[in-house]
């Protein structure tokens, strides 16, 4: 393996509590040192060859018109709009994550891991592309969120989850299953009223809904992710004091989960909306 190569600037691993970079995220992988990085989660475009757009309403005035419950009329504005482009399918795709899928194997610490983010479009392909780079025996889980918002099409059973695989650097990796938030068990009248209570800790089937777009989670990006997923996977593969990256950072989840866990952050976009609205969430910026 190579040693560290010359850092651009803000390429250093931060200090407490952490960093919010604009930028292209492969030059400044290639600038940071050897095993700097404990977590590693990012979400990057899906390779949909189009740019994502979300757009933040108002309802009851302005130029808009909809169709809303019983088939009513409703008056709407825009107040905000949020976008990033995801230019790149197919090929092209694969080949500018296989790039920083190398350096992220690279900064990742000999007990650090990686959780990639995607959808049925590459989710595959990507699993065969770490297994070349990490060995499929550090393959650990193949996680599946289901939801059920969005579009539902007609013609095919619709897309209802994401795929989120989760690989280790080495042959020792940080899995804190005490401190796993439990759930609900299915069929609580099985298990007894001790268990019942407690509660079982989730499997590799996350069911969890995403961010409401009414909520007072919602920042008006169009890929945000909800905080209590970020959550669960800072707070099990990581410990405070360590550092947590997210190189295609958006809305800055993870950034703000591991804040609120006692973690340091290193976020990276090369969307200047999606660094400030990180950077107003984890209070580097004015709100």
């Amino acid at each position: 393996m190579s040693g560290p190569r010359p850092a651009p600037p803000g390429a250093e691993p931060p200090g407490a509590p952490g960093e919010v970079l604009l930028g292209d995220n492969l030059p400044l992988l290639r600038g940071l040192p050897d095993g700097c990085v404990d977590l590693v989660y990012i979400d990057p475009p899906f390779g949909t060859g189009r740019r994502r757009r979300l757009d933040s309403i108002r309802t009851g005035s302005g130029p808009g018109r909809r169709s809303g419950f019983a088939g009513r009329d409703y008056a709407y504005s825009v107040v905000s709009s949020n976008a990033y482009p995801d230019p790149l399918a197919g090929l092209p795709h694969l080949e500018a994550l296989w790039a920083r899928l190398v350096e992220i194997h690279r900064v990742l610490a000999p007990t650090g891991s990686l959780y990639l983010h995607l959808d049925y479009r590459s989710s595959h392909h990507a699993r065969l592309m770490l297994d070349r780079l990490f060995g499929p025996e550090r393959f650990l889980n193949e996680i599946v969120w289901a939801y059920d918002f969005g579009g539902r099409a007609r013609d095919r059973w619709p897309h209802k989850h994401d795929t989120i695989l989760w690989y280790a650097r080495g042959e020792r990796w940080t899995f804190n299953r005490a401190e796993i938030e439990r759930i609900p068990y299915l069929a609580p009248s099985l298990v007894g009223p001790e268990k019942a209570a407690l509660g079982k800790l989730p499997t590799d089937t996350w069911w969890m809904t995403i961010v409401p777009t009414s909520g007072r989670e919602r920042t008006g990006y169009p890929t945000q992710k909800p905080l209590a997923l970020l959550e669960r996977i800072v707070r099990a593969s990581s410990r405070p004091g360590e550092l947590v990256a997210d190189f295609y950072c958006g809305s800055g989840t993870a950034g703000v989960a591991a804040q609120a866990l006692g973690r340091r952050y290193l976020l990276v976009d090369q969307s200047p909306e999606a660094v400030a609205i990180s950077r107003r969430r984890l209070g580097l910026a004015p709100p």
